[in-house]
């Protein structure tokens, strides 16, 4: 059975956006499918400057005195891969399959986060059978890499009173605010050193990691691919005459990293010890993460020498940078104890040909505490020699728990379905913070389908729940007075 044969007409929309490919800084394709998508519906379909994605659909008749509802998503998708297969996620499309309950994708992301968003909103724009106020489609670009649409966005653009954000990832959960964010990196420049006479090189993985969203699955405390490898690093580096030649690990801000690889070299009668220290390590991450990193493996394969090394001073400051930096859930809202108030990711480490960068996302419901880590973090980074810079901050969304619509929201969800939601916020970020800014008296609510492992190649949607987003959706758009 194929998802386009399920029967709710979101799932043909979602198949048709899974055959786009639009990773986050390639949404050129799926913004013109959207734009004739709409005209072919005989709607007003435009884009702004940024390359955000804007179709209105008049309202239904009798409701056409009711204020305008917003129906925000967007449009592009976190690519993520196991490392085992060739996929570009420029070129190729995502295959989706059913498996159970789910529908999932194999051995990339799925793309439900943000697609069953947009593919929501194109089935209300294309059902005249429907009730509801005047709606704006309103699809933002690149939301995973930085919020670039929603950062960009213009005021005056956006009609409605109400916006609806449909990208949320728990169903029967209704968010009202959401943490803050900032981007940290950091630059060490890649002084070069010659390779040892009698030398050998080896390249050191580790793999096998979970990963997962940095705001809603920072509170599990997966390893972080870069956190661990580094730990090893610097005993290797201390005890064995270890030398770095290069690092790679991760790949977005916004995942905890899966993977980490470093090639480096030891003197030969170190080889035997390298390779036990490997397996000691081994087993350490395997006792330390146990029944949370079922898979985690930390491997040594013997490879060619590199050309040189990192420079001895760059490596050090490097090491010792990483394994201080505060990373993973940092500490918990006080009045909400199951919930994340502050949190860093170290997201990425990658070698180029004349420097290497680390980059760090932070994040945090409170601002000055979201300041307070940036500001350790970068002491970090800043003792070790490493350029410091900061960017893309943007704000939490602060909760309005007596708002119009989380009142109508609550009540639509106990008639519809019997029981009631609950109202939360989330530690990762919305653009509804970021929109409010440009709109400070719209009234907004996230919500979505069940969706699990976001940002990972384990990605999946359970299919019930996403009958009861669309559902709830149509029920809501008939009561928004």
């Amino acid at each position: 059975m194929k998802i386009t044969d399920l029967q709710n007409p979101v799932w043909k929309n979602f198949y048709s956006l899974t055959q786009i490919p639009r990773p986050s800084g390639h949404c050129d394709a799926v913004r013109e499918f959207l734009l004739q998508y709409g005209r072919s519906l005989g709607l007003e379909s435009e884009r702004d400057e940024i390359g955000n994605v804007l179709i209105r659909k008049p309202a239904s008749k009798g409701m056409e005195d009711r204020p305008g509802v917003i129906l925000q998503a967007h449009m592009d998708m976190v690519p993520q891969k196991n490392s085992h297969i060739q996929f570009n996620f420029e070129k190729d499309p995502i295959r989706p399959y059913i498996d159970g309950d789910w529908v999932t994708a194999e051995d990339t992301t799925l793309g439900a986060d943000d697609g069953m968003g947009v593919a929501v909103a194109m089935t209300i724009l294309a059902d005249d059978s429907l009730q509801h106020p005047a709606l704006e489609a309103f699809f933002t670009v690149d939301e995973e890499t930085g919020m670039y649409g929603a950062f960009d966005l213009k005021g005056g653009w956006l009609k409605g009173k109400y916006l609806l954000n449909l990208d949320s990832e728990t169903e029967g959960e209704l968010y009202v605010g959401c943490a803050g964010g900032v981007d940290g990196g950091f630059t060490f420049p890649y002084l070069k050193a010659p390779v040892e006479e009698g030398d050998k090189a080896f390249i050191i993985t580790l793999k096998g990691l979970k990963g997962g969203h940095s705001g809603c699955d920072i509170h599990l405390q997966r390893g972080n691919a870069n956190k661990l490898l580094f730990r090893f690093l610097k005993e290797a580096v201390a005890h064995y005459e270890a030398r770095l030649a290069c690092v790679q690990g991760g790949s977005l801000r916004n995942s905890i990293p899966r993977e980490a690889v470093a090639l480096l070299t030891v003197p030969e009668d170190k080889v035997g010890e390298l390779k036990r220290l490997v397996d000691e390590f081994a087993i350490t991450f395997k006792k330390e993460f146990d029944g949370v990193e079922d898979s985690i493996s930390l491997t040594c394969e013997e490879t060619e020498m590199p050309k040189h090394l990192l420079a001895e001073e760059v490596q050090d400051d490097l090491i010792n940078a990483i394994v201080a930096c505060p990373d993973g859930r940092l500490r918990m809202i006080d009045a909400m104890p199951d919930i994340v108030e502050t949190s860093s990711n170290l997201a990425m480490v990658t070698t180029f040909e004349d420097r290497i960068e680390v980059l760090c996302l932070t994040r945090s419901s409170v601002e000055s505490r979201k300041q307070e880590v940036m500001e350790a973090i970068g002491s970090v980074f800043s003792l070790a020699g490493a350029k410091v810079e900061f960017s893309g901050s943007y704000p939490g969304w602060k909760p309005n728990l007596k708002s119009e619509l989380l009142q109508t929201m609550r009540s639509v969800y106990q008639r519809k379905f019997g029981t009631d939601p609950r109202i939360v916020t989330i530690h990762a970020g919305l653009e509804c913070g970021i929109i409010g800014r440009n709109y400070p008296d719209m009234q907004m609510i996230s919500y979505g389908p069940t969706i699990l492992h976001p940002h990972t190649p384990d990605e999946k949607v359970l299919i019930a729940s996403v009958d009861k987003f669309y559902d709830f959706t149509v029920e809501a758009l008939k009561e928004l007075k």
